[in-house]
């Protein structure tokens, strides 16, 4: 289920190859992938994902999050891959919330407003209060010129 966070940006759970071409159909762009490999058994691997976006003519970016967290490298990543589309972008991963998750910090990091990605979130059915101190750092940080 694609759950849309603004009309740039959208999460779901883990995608098949085959729900490609309905991505692609729907007006995205760019499929990020947010799973590592073998996180389940039975995931499609992101290779196979790559596979059908490129046969899709969508871009494909792999920013795997583990259970290690978030790292300045994957917020600076996710910014990029979502500066470099020139339409909407899914994000994927087991349930759609690392994926939620990273495009808030990764926006909030850039300058939006915490409060404004706090709602976005909430409207598809995140909830960011675990990682609100996070995004006001990160913003506070862009707005101090850092």
């Amino acid at each position: 289920m694609i759950r849309p966070l603004n009309d740039r940006v959208a999460v779901a759970p883990q995608i098949a190859p085959a729900d490609v071409p309905a991505i692609a159909a729907a007006g995205f762009v760019a499929i990020v992938n947010n799973r590592p490999d073998g996180e389940e058994p039975g995931q499609p691997t992101g290779d196979e994902i790559r596979a059908s976006a490129e046969a899709a003519g969508l871009a494909y970016h792999a920013i795997p999050v583990t259970q290690a967290g978030f790292s300045h490298p994957q917020l600076e990543a996710m910014a990029a891959a979502l500066a470099a589309a020139d339409g909407p972008v899914l994000a994927y991963c087991r349930s759609g919330t690392r994926s939620c998750n990273l495009w808030a910090l990764a926006a909030a990091r850039v300058g939006r407003d915490p409060t404004l990605l706090v709602a976005q979130a909430a409207g598809a059915g995140y909830d960011l209060s675990g990682i609100r101190p996070m995004l006001d750092t990160l913003a506070a940080g862009k707005a101090g010129g850092a």
